[in-house]
Parts: structure tokens; C-alpha cells; sequence
């Protein structure tokens, strides 16, 4: 797997490769069942993992948005739009995960 992903993540994929199969499968039947484009896709997706609050896939949504052409000004402006939904700790909080990741880039 890839150096990013976190330890618990490789580990739950190895001891459940069947579920992880399934989830990869379902992952791609939902990425095609509508009319978004991939990168509009992943700018929503995005959103949803702000207002979860979860690093993980805040982390993942920023790359996976870049590798689908998204530029950061357009990630920051999903960040930023979650402001009034989600609260400005989880804001501030996406902000720094996102720019760590761009800064890799």
C-alpha cells in the first residue's frame, strides 16, 4: 500500500481482504451511478469529511480531488464553505490537515 495510509487501515484491509474487495467495488459502482464528474465528486466528498471531522479521509479527499484535477483553491473553498455548517473548530482543523497535504504535493 501507500506510505500515507495509517497502519490500522493496511492492517483492517489484510485481516479483511474480502470486505476491503467489496468496499473498493462498491466504492467504484457509487464514483459512476450519478452525473457528478470525478472531480465534483471528490469536492463533495471532501465536504462530507469536514463535517465529520475525520483526518483520514479529509487527508484522502484532498489528494484524491488533486489527483481528479481539483486545484487547492477550489479544496480550500470547500473547507471554507463548511464554516457555517460545521463550526470553525472543524474548519481550522480540516484547514491544517488539507495544507499538510498540499505541501506535499
Amino acid at each position: 500500500m501507500t506510505d500515507y495510509l495509517p497502519d490500522v487501515y493496511v492492517d483492517f484491509r489484510c485481516r479483511f481482504p474480502t470486505v476491503a474487495t467489496g468496499l473498493d467495488a462498491l466504492a467504484r459502482e457509487i464514483g459512476t451511478a450519478g452525473p457528478l464528474d470525478p472531480r465534483t465528486a471528490r469536492l463533495v466528498k471532501l465536504g462530507m469529511a469536514v463535517a465529520s471531522q475525520s483526518q483520514g479521509a479529509v487527508r484522502s479527499n484532498v489528494r484524491k480531488a488533486l489527483d481528479a484535477g481539483a486545484e487547492p483553491a477550489e479544496i480550500e473553498h470547500v473547507i471554507l464553505l463548511a464554516l457555517t455548517t460545521s463550526g470553525l473548530p472543524s474548519v481550522i482543523a480540516a484547514w491544517q490537515w488539507a495544507q499538510d497535504v498540499l505541501a506535499n504535493r
